[in-house]
């Protein structure tokens, strides 16, 4: 895993970039969270390959537990790929909610997820 740190408008965002998957259990988001906040990071940037898939199964729960625990601790996250092969309703209404606040977004590219997190 690697951190990549983006500072735009005096805020430090933490780009996640890895080969392998980061997250499969909730307690991998949670630790993350953790490692991340510890090093002074509150807006992370994490693709979507680098999710479980259960993540997006809405019924496994892994994503609601892992996103509660980020707006808990007002981190912010956006999570880059391409959603469009999910075809769960919703899912799909999932992320339209949750692109509608700040604290957790669905984006499709990484440039977008930095404007987003630097506003």
């Amino acid at each position: 895993m690697k951190i990549e740190t983006h500072n735009i408008n005096d805020i430090k965002i933490a780009e996640i970039t890895s080969d392998e998957t980061i997250i499969t259990t909730s307690q991998d988001g949670l630790d993350l969270l953790g490692n991340l906040y510890y090093q002074g990071f509150d807006r992370i940037v994490l693709n979507e390959k680098n999710i479980t898939p259960n993540f997006f199964d809405l019924k496994t729960g892994i994503a609601g537990e892992i996103l509660q625990k980020f707006s808990t601790y007002r981190v912010r996250l956006a999570i880059v790929g391409d959603f469009s092969k999910y075809t769960s309703k919703s899912l799909t209404d999932f992320i339209y909610e949750s692109n509608k606040g700040r604290h957790i977004n669905f984006i499709n590219s990484t440039t977008e997820a930095l404007k987003i997190l630097s506003a």
